[in-house]
């Protein structure tokens, strides 16, 4: 198709435009679902897709990363909106967009990426398993509990429910089961010519026909008849209580997790490119703006979303044109069908979430967690994502964070703080050699607490040609710092740099090795 475009339109456009309408195919289900499972109407998730595409789109740090509501946060939306009242959210999202667009303007963006991969994935994981857990009730028609831990014990009686065959039970859990097989399915078998299809809009379609076919009487979306109409800025007296405690943890809780998965985010997105980088602070202060209009226009909060990015950047987009267009498109839709809404069953969102719940979680990302980094590192993840399901999110983050710091703290003591020589224009002449070869020494510690002064010195070595990386002072080095280590080569690379690794112990080399050059290391 963009080739073919490409006759009518200038070159980005036309692998844009197409790109934007896959998307926005992704994201409509997704939106209304996320909405639904924070416990708030799905107009709502809809607004968000749209301020996420024309405004954040616009003045993004990522260009190719695409922002919406996030099934990250529904779980921490949906217990705030339970105890405090859905008029309440807007004023927090309003404080906790501030708390972004301050972080960015301080230029704190890197930070974000020094969080350690166990303590990110761990918090999703558990988020996932949250997920599930609510929407495991959604199936059978029925509202979540109001925590993980309640939703499990109360999944035996939605079973009991569910065989005695009360209310119309059955037929809920058909919609939700065949939204699941149709987007399974359709991902396992679609053709090459319908690949950019996506399996999440296959899914709700396959759920609604089976409804609609066989005549089903279960709970659909509820849509008002003017959705714009539902606009409107937060009451007076909501903003008066921004001052209680609970609602500045609140503000703080989703400007942290929003802003740490927007840029993690960004920096995945930005491995599946070869376009610009990331530019952080400019992302984080986007992200920043986008909550706030989501806060005064009554929306979800924001963030980048890996799902709708990847969609977008496999759909061949080469500029934020794509991400702008699809707000585009969500907000024709709206204008134009918005009836078609309707016609879709709660359950089959939930089918979708589910799917969603269970990617999260990523039984896998643990194993390679303990195969590449040690059941130290594993064991991070497993207790992040523990504490998440038994508690809440910030407090399972801030435990995650306190054991990556307990693990990192002896060898600070024994090596001290990372040390870096080299890295712009210092390059070191090797024994019998005729050219100078760029190298980067490393002494000390390599860990997250350094990983931006680390990140930096990488980006300012030559691209093409040899770089050297010295670790003959080098006592060790953790899984944060080798993840990013990994990225930077991955992108160097395919630029034609090649590595070496040189001096420290055999363990140090070889991890070394294996983070600079991930294909041999699969």
């Amino acid at each position: 198709m963009p080739q073919s475009l490409s006759r009518f339109l200038p070159a980005s456009l036309s692998r844009d435009l197409p790109a934007s309408f896959v998307v926005f195919l992704v994201a409509l289900p997704l939106c209304m679902g996320i909405a639904i499972a924070s416990g708030v109407p799905p107009e709502r998730g809809l607004i968000t897709g749209i301020i996420g595409g024309l405004i954040v789109g616009m003045l993004a740090g990522s260009p190719l990363q695409v922002s919406g509501p996030a099934a990250g946060l529904a779980v921490i939306v949906f217990e705030f909106v339970r105890e405090h009242g859905i008029g309440m959210l807007g004023p927090v999202l309003v404080v906790a967009g501030a708390i972004q667009i301050l972080a960015g303007a301080l230029r704190v963006g890197g930070w974000f990426r020094a969080i350690s991969p166990a303590v990110v994935h761990g918090m999703l994981a558990g988020i996932g398993v949250l997920i599930v857990l609510g929407q495991i009730h959604v199936l059978t028609d029925a509202l979540p509990q109001a925590s993980g831990l309640d939703n499990l014990v109360a999944i035996p009686a939605a079973f009991f429910d569910f065989v005695q065959g009360e209310g119309n039970k059955t037929g809920a859990v058909i919609v939700g089961l065949s939204t699941i097989v149709g987007m399974l399915g359709w991902e396992k078998i679609r053709p090459a010519r319908l690949k950019m299809l996506p399996g999440a809009l296959v899914g709700v379609v396959a759920g609604t026909v089976v409804s609609a076919v066989a005549g089903l009487a279960v709970k659909h979306v509820d849509v008002p008849d003017a959705i714009l109409s539902t606009l409107a800025l937060p009451a007076t007296g909501d903003w008066g209580r921004l001052s209680e405690p609970t609602m500045i943890v609140m503000a703080l809780t989703l400007a942290i997790i929003a802003s740490a998965e927007s840029l993690l985010s960004a920096a995945a997105v930005d491995r599946m490119h070869d376009g610009p980088r990331t530019q952080y602070n400019r992302e984080l202060g986007a992200q920043g703006i986008g909550n706030m209009l989501c806060g005064l226009a009554g929306g979800l909060p924001m963030t980048g979303v890996i799902v709708r990015s990847s969609a977008n950047v496999q759909a061949g987009a080469v500029s934020r044109a794509s991400a702008v267009m699809h707000g585009a498109w969500i907000l024709a839709f709206l204008m134009a069908l918005p009836w078609a809404l309707e016609l879709v069953p709660t359950a089959a969102l939930a089918g979708i979430l589910v799917v969603t719940g269970v990617r999260l979680i990523s039984i896998e990302h643990a194993f390679h967690l303990h195969r590449r980094h040690g059941i130290a590192t594993a064991a991070i993840w497993l207790v992040t994502m523990l504490t998440v399901v038994g508690t809440d999110l910030l407090t399972g983050v801030l435990v995650g964070l306190g054991l990556s710091l307990i693990q990192v703290v002896p060898h600070l003591l024994q090596k001290g703080l990372l040390k870096i020589e080299g890295g712009a224009a210092t390059a070191f002449q090797p024994e019998g050699g005729l050219a100078a070869v760029p190298e980067v020494r490393l002494s000390g510690s390599a860990t997250f607490l350094q990983l931006p002064h680390l990140n930096e010195a990488l980006e300012l070595t030559p691209v093409g040609g040899t770089v050297r990386v010295s670790a003959d002072k080098l006592g060790h080095v953790d899984h944060t710092c080798l993840e990013m280590i990994q990225d930077w080569a991955s992108r160097r690379a395919k630029a034609g740099t090649t590595f070496e690794v040189v001096g420290g112990s055999a363990s140090l080399r070889e991890k070394l090795t294996a983070a600079l050059h991930p294909a041999a290391a699969h």
